[in-house]
């Protein structure tokens, strides 16, 4: 089960990386099962309450769609068992950056702040690439309430579904050029990372560090990935 494997992860290593670097991969968290029912879904439009062609924004090309309530029931644990580990790490990260307000202890406490303040759309995503599609690089921000963390799950297995399609995360600090980091994944393996920004300490306190994450070109294949978003839209 998810929840299981959610529970038995290494969450002290898991926080130590993300604060660390702005980043963790969560390593075989899905199964090659969970990976293939999650990938099917996407040609089952009930699920779903839009479809977005990456081409016609300029985000890129390939195309994504963002699930509707109730969510798929994978989908759905994901989204609750990672929550309460992560938020620990948000609300720690509230308190470098000198923000008084907390992050509550439950997903679904948290959402129904997100409804509050009228982000009411479900976020959670699958996302569709073939030869030649990529992701420009972004962040995840859909209305003022805003959780820093969300993850990534590929769904496809490298060098056999697809080549290339790197996952990509660009972090920027104050007066140094960007650094670039590529995550390898495998199948099933997921990556935790910062939406928009993360503290990073200095000699006088923590600064601003601003994140954005994006996926190389696809040479070849197609490559599926599901993403989680803690807050709604």
């Amino acid at each position: 089960m998810i929840a299981d494997r959610i529970t038995r992860l290494d969450w002290s290593a898991i926080l130590a990386g993300i604060d660390a670097n702005g980043y963790a991969v969560l390593p075989g968290l899905l199964d090659a099962a969970d990976c293939t029912s999650l990938s099917t879904l996407y040609d089952e439009d009930a699920h779903f309450r839009k479809r977005v062609v990456m081409g016609q924004h300029g985000f890129g090309l390939g195309e994504y769609k963002y699930f509707t309530y109730p969510l798929p029931d994978p989908v759905a644990a994901l989204r609750t068992k990672l929550y309460p580990p992560l938020a620990q790490l948000a609300n720690r990260w509230n308190t470098a950056f000198g923000i008084e307000a907390s992050f509550p202890d439950t997903h679904a406490a948290y959402l129904d702040h997100c409804h509050a303040a009228g982000q009411t759309r479900a976020t959670p995503l699958l996302l569709r690439y073939g030869a030649g599609d990529y992701n420009r690089l972004h962040q995840d921000l859909y209305g003022e309430a805003v959780f820093p963390l969300q993850a990534t799950f590929l769904l496809s297995a490298p060098e056999r579904d697809f080549t290339g399609g790197e996952f990509v995360l660009i972090e920027q600090r104050p007066r140094q050029q960007s650094r670039a980091e590529v995550v390898p994944l495998n199948q099933g393996d997921g990556v935790v990372f910062a939406v928009n920004h993360r503290p990073v300490r200095e000699t006088r306190g923590f600064y601003r560090a601003s994140m954005r994450h994006g996926v190389s070109t696809i040479r070849s294949g197609h490559r599926m990935t599901l993403g989680v978003i803690f807050h709604d839209g």
